[in-house]
C-alpha cells in the first residue's frame, strides 16, 4: 500500500466543478423536449411529496457534479440519490485530497492498481463502523466526510457488547465482533479518530447525510480498489449494503406519481431498479393496488434511435442489445432515453430547477 498523495491523479475537483452559470452547450430539439419533459416531470413529483430517485455511475461524480447534486437534493428536487462503489470512491477521493482517478493501465502493469492506503483504510474502517453502528453504505461514508473522522470503541467495551447481545440480537453482536476483529488487527485506539476532509464542501455523500437524504451505495464483491486493502472486511460491506438496498427499495416502493433518472449507469441502476420494483408490485398486488404512474428517464452517450416510449425492439434490432433501455422499457409507467453528456444534463437541470425553487 502506498500513500494516496503519492498517485498520478487525472482529475481535480476543483478544476472539474461545475459552474452553473456556464452556458448549455446546444442540443438537438429530441434532447430539449425530453430535458423539459424531465424538468416538468420532477416539479410534479415535488409538488405532489413523491419521490425523485437519481441512479448515477462514476463518471457523475468524477466530471465534478457533485456540488450540483448536493443543491438539488438541499432543495428536495432530489429525494434519493444512488450510487455504485466506484461512485462512492471518487466521492471521498476528492473530498478528503481533491482529486481522484487512477492511470488504470499504468498501475496494473507495475501490480500497484488500487494499492493506495488511505483510501482503503479509511473507507473499510467507515464501513465497519458503520455496520456496527447500524448504518447504510452511502450513510457511513457520508458521515465520515461530513464529520471528518470516526468514533472508534473500545477492545473492552465491544467484548462486553458481543457476550451481552448474542441471546437477543445477534446480527448485532455479529457487527460489534467484526469491529473488534480490526480494532484487534490494526490496533485502533479508542475515542475519536480524526479524519480531516479539506475539500467536503464538494461531497454529494457529505450533503447527503447532512440534509437527511438517502444516498444509497451498491457495491459489487470485487469491483472496486477498496477490496485490495488488508481492512477489507466484506461481511460489514454486506451488511451496510443490504441496508442500502432495502432503503432503495423502500423509496422505489413509493415511485407511483413519481420520477426515476439514472445517469450513466448501464448495470447497477437498472439492475436494483427491476428487483426493487419488482418487490414493491407483489406487495402492492396483494392489496389490489398497482404501481404504473412512473417516469423513468434514462441519459447516457450511447446512440440510439428506437423510440423506447414503444416498447423493446424486436431481437433482430441493435437497440436490442442496449441492455440497460431494455430493462427500463420493461418496467412501465413511461420511459425516456436521452443521449446526452452528464455535464449537460445536470447543468441544463440546475439551471431549470434551482432558479425557481
Amino acid at each position: 500500500m502506498k500513500p494516496l498523495s503519492e498517485r498520478i491523479h487525472k482529475y481535480s475537483v476543483e478544476t472539474q466543478v461545475l459552474d452553473l452559470n456556464e452556458t448549455p452547450a446546444p442540443q438537438n430539439e429530441k434532447v430539449k423536449a425530453d430535458l423539459n419533459k424531465l424538468v416538468e416531470s420532477i416539479r410534479t413529483a415535488h409538488a405532489a411529496s413523491r419521490p425523485v430517485i437519481c441512479a448515477i455511475g462514476a463518471h457523475t461524480i468524477r466530471n465534478g457534479l457533485g456540488p450540483v447534486l448536493a443543491r438539488l437534493m438541499e432543495k428536495g428536487l432530489i429525494t434519493h440519490l444512488a450510487t455504485n462503489g466506484a461512485g462512492i470512491i471518487h466521492d471521498w477521493e476528492f473530498s478528503y485530497l481533491g482529486k481522484t482517478c487512477e492511470d488504470v493501465e499504468h498501475y496494473t502493469s507495475r501490480g500497484e492498481f488500487g494499492n493506495w492506503e488511505e483510501t482503503g483504510r479509511y473507507l473499510n474502517l467507515a464501513l465497519v463502523v458503520g455496520a456496527y453502528d447500524g448504518l447504510g453504505y452511502g450513510e457511513s461514508i457520508g458521515r465520515m466526510i461530513e464529520e471528518e473522522g470516526l468514533a472508534i470503541p473500545s477492545e473492552e467495551a465491544l467484548i462486553n457488547e458481543v457476550r451481552e447481545t448474542v441471546p437477543s440480537d445477534p446480527e448485532q453482536a455479529a457487527a460489534a465482533a467484526d469491529l473488534l476483529w480490526a480494532v484487534r488487527k490494526f490496533s485502533l485506539e479508542p475515542g475519536r479518530l480524526s479524519i480531516p476532509h479539506p475539500w467536503k464542501q464538494y461531497s454529494a455523500q457529505a450533503a447527503a447525510y447532512r440534509n437527511k437524504v438517502p444516498f444509497t451505495g451498491h457495491p459489487m464483491i470485487g469491483h472496486d480498489i477498496i477490496y485490495s486493502h488488508p481492512m477489507n472486511h466484506c461481511a460489514s460491506l454486506g451488511r451496510c449494503a443490504e441496508r442500502d438496498f432495502l432503503a432503495f427499495a423502500n423509496n422505489v416502493s413509493r415511485i407511483d406519481g413519481g420520477v426515476y433518472l439514472s445517469i450513466g449507469s448501464a448495470v447497477m441502476s437498472p439492475m436494483i431498479f427491476e428487483k426493487s420494483l419488482s418487490m414493491a408490485r407483489n406487495l402492492v398486488h396483494q392489496r389490489g393496488e398497482k404501481i404504473t404512474n412512473h417516469s423513468i428517464f434514462v441519459a447516457d452517450l450511447a446512440e440510439s434511435s428506437w423510440d423506447w416510449s414503444k416498447g423493446e425492439p424486436p431481437i433482430d434490432n441493435p437497440a436490442y442489445f442496449l441492455r440497460y433501455n431494455k430493462t427500463f422499457s420493461r418496467m412501465g409507467g413511461s420511459m425516456c432515453y436521452m443521449q446526452i453528456h452528464n455535464r449537460q444534463l445536470l447543468l441544463n437541470l440546475a439551471q431549470s430547477l434551482l432558479t425557481e425553487s
